[in-house]
This record gives C-alpha cells, sequence and structure tokens, in this order.
C-alpha cells in the first residue's frame, strides 16, 4: 500500500506508524489535497491490524485536522499543512481585560506549531451544549471553562476524557479532570484575613453578589471570614439605589457594580477608604490610579496561562490551585 508503511519490530505502536506515514507522503507531495485515503478495511487486510488500530490513526488525524471523513464513502486529505501537533479547542465563560491575559499568556507559551480556536459561552447553558457537541472528535485538547453552569459535567463527560482540562472553575463532579482553577472560598477567606487589620476600622462587610456568574465558593469564604471574625455582613444581589453609609465595607466581584458605588460616593460627597471602604476582585491596570487606588482582590491570570500551556504540552494531569492575592491600596 503506497502511502502507508508498518514495521512491525520498530518498537513504535502501528497507529502511530500510519500516521507518520500518511504525514511523510502528505509532505512529499505524494497525498494531495482531498486526495482519497485506503479505507480502514483495506488497511486492516494489508497489515493484519485490527479495525481499532486503523481507526486510531485516522481519528487522529482528523482530530489534527489534517484529514476529513465524509459518512459512507471514506477518509480525505484536508490539509497539506501537517506541522501543526495540536487542534485546542479553548471555551472561555466570556472576554474580560484578565482573561484575554490569561489567553494571550496561553498562546505565548503553548508555541507556533499548535491550533488553538477560541469559542465563548456567555454562561448560557445551550450556547455550552452545542459548543462542546460540536467540537467533540475535532480537536486533540479541550480547554473547558465550566464556570457555575447547571448540567455543565454532563456535558463535559461526553467528550474524550483524556483530553480535557478544566480552567478556572472546577467542582466534585469533575474532580478526575487535570484542572488549573481558583479555590474561591478559601481565596477570599484568606485575602480578607490578610487585610484584616485594615478592616478593623470598619463597622460592616458587605459583598455584593448577584450569583449568576459569581462562584458560590465565594459567598461561602465571605460569610466563613465574616463568623470567624465577629464582622457584621450583609450579602446583597446589586447595589442599585442603595445609599452608601460611613463605616461600610464594600466586596465587589463586578466592575460595573465598582463604577456604581465610585459614582453614588461621589453624589453623596463620601471619600473611599475613609468613611468607606472597596476590595474589588480582579486586578486591572486601571484599578491602580482610579481614587487613588483600589484594593483588589485576584489571582495572577497570566502565570495560569503559563501553567495551562505546560499542562496541555506536556499531558500533566494535576488539579493546580492557582494562588490569589490581596493587593492592599488606598480604597480600604
Amino acid at each position: 500500500m503506497k502511502f502507508i508503511h508498518i514495521q512491525p519490530h520498530r518498537g513504535i505502536p502501528k497507529y502511530k506508524q500510519i500516521i507518520s506515514s500518511i504525514e511523510k507522503n502528505i509532505d512529499s507531495g505524494q497525498l494531495k489535497k482531498d486526495e482519497k485515503l485506503p479505507s480502514i478495511n483495506k488497511v486492516c487486510l494489508e497489515f493484519s491490524l485490527s479495525r481499532d488500530t486503523v481507526l486510531q490513526a485516522y481519528e487522529e488525524l482528523k482530530k489534527r485536522g489534517v484529514i476529513y471523513a465524509i459518512l459512507g464513502k471514506g477518509y480525505y486529505v484536508k490539509t497539506t499543512e501537517i506541522n501543526i501537533k495540536h487542534r485546542i479547542f479553548v471555551l472561555f465563560d466570556e472576554l474580560n481585560s484578565f482573561k484575554e491575559d490569561l489567553y494571550n499568556s496561553f498562546l505565548l507559551q503553548v508555541g507556533k506549531d499548535v491550533q488553538v480556536d477560541i469559542y465563548f459561552h456567555h454562561f448560557n447553558t445551550k450556547v455550552f451544549q452545542k459548543l462542546i457537541d460540536e467540537s467533540n472528535g475535532n480537536y486533540t485538547k479541550y480547554i473547558i471553562m465550566p464556570t457555575n453552569l447547571v448540567g455543565a459535567s454532563s456535558a463535559i463527560q461526553t467528550l474524550p476524557v483524556d483530553e480535557v482540562f478544566i480552567l478556572d472553575q472546577t467542582n466534585p463532579e469533575l474532580k478526575l479532570y487535570p484542572a488549573i482553577f481558583q479555590n474561591h472560598q478559601k481565596d477570599i477567606y484568606n485575602c480578607l484575613v490578610l487585610g484584616k487589620i485594615k478592616l478593623n476600622k470598619y463597622q460592616k462587610l458587605i459583598l455584593i453578589f448577584p450569583g449568576f456568574r459569581e462562584p458560590l465558593g465565594m459567598k461561602l469564604g465571605f460569610e466563613d471570614f465574616c463568623r470567624d471574625y465577629g464582622f457584621a455582613f450583609e450579602i446583597i444581589t446589586e447595589f442599585k439605589n442603595r445609599v452608601l453609609q460611613k463605616g461600610e465595607v464594600y466586596i465587589i466581584p463586578n466592575d460595573r457594580d465598582l463604577v456604581r458605588v465610585i459614582e453614588t460616593s461621589k453624589n453623596q460627597d463620601l471619600k473611599i477608604g475613609q468613611d468607606f471602604g472597596v476590595i474589588s476582585y480582579n486586578e486591572t491596570p486601571l484599578k491602580k490610579i482610579i481614587e487613588n487606588g483600589i484594593t483588589t482582590i485576584s489571582t495572577n491570570f497570566e502565570l495560569m496561562g503559563r501553567v495551562l500551556a505546560q499542562m496541555v504540552l506536556k499531558n500533566n494531569k494535576d488539579q493546580i490551585e492557582n494562588k490569589c492575592h490581596l493587593i492592599l491600596r488606598n480604597s480600604l
């Protein structure tokens, strides 16, 4: 069979020899774009291989985007560009400045011989399921940001189990998958402990927690801290139409609420860091300078991207917590 060469005693798995043979023939020009490959049955008979071995090779090439299949007809050459080692499916919840830092860091570390396709589910379960279904079988690796979507684990479990990596948030249903994630319950607790000396001058801590996009662990860790250290506290779903009181500290996951709080403080002629305090979530360059500096609780998203790239490239199966930090500024 002119396109495929198998050497039984090379010590290399036969499916990898099939892949290598086809790639070499494409690279040399022997196989052209849209040219049909030998059928699975034909390869099986020629080399006395199991159907699973040949199918594994063809499916791997399909995931890399090298070949494509037409139902009932067979497999065909899709591209003559075969320098792509991995085709990676990335599913984010949304794009913002800090997740853009994560993504750019990942791209920089993962290298140029990898194709990365990024999609967004925007916290919509149906969109999440649709994107998972459409990607299944077309990629060598799947990086999923499931957030707190109901049914996310069921959708993820339809993907090849050894090719999935969980990003940013995980949960007990996904404990078998490698992950780089934030432990939101522990992170907010530990960061508030670090800021306790500053917090002691205030009378009440208020968490703005809509609960739609925010991880539940954030709320639980906040409650644990307030109870353990005797702080009066309140959890509200939105800041809209609220009057600021002196002696309050607002912990604010969403930047839209941060803007509302700052606008309200100006209308009431209250000084941030003096009359009331603010702790924002997720570091951005603007938070270093607005209102003489906003205190933040933030993980290192660039580091998360670098670690994720190494996990994918080395097929690391660990679950890694990305550390979180309290950055104290004048708003507290």
